[in-house]
């Protein structure tokens, strides 16, 4: 079973919404892993003297939460705030 999280980016470019949508999830992708989508929810343009000057949009981005530390989580003696899958569990008397 899989997990995902979504985060709400806003990204900006000078020149176009897809470049500002590229930018955004370039640079998310740059600090979080497993990024698997994204949702453009809004987008603006900025205008100045009758010309756009600036295009943003604002993102929903999906990223699927890393399972790798799950099992040491589950081996550490329930030390990850009971939650783990051996919280509870001990030898029975």
């Amino acid at each position: 079973m899989s997990v995902a999280k979504n985060i709400e980016i806003s990204s900006t470019s000078p020149s176009s919404f897809e470049d500002a949508i590229e930018k955004g999830i370039a640079r998310a992708a740059s600090t979080i892993n497993n990024v698997s989508g994204a949702w453009i929810k809004d987008q603006k343009i900025n205008i100045s003297d009758g010309r756009a000057t600036e295009y943003q949009v604002v993102m929903i981005i999906t990223f699927v939460l890393d399972d790798s530390n799950r099992d040491d989580d589950d081996d550490n003696g329930g030390r990850s705030g009971g939650r783990g899958k051996s919280a509870g569990k001990g030898k029975k008397k």
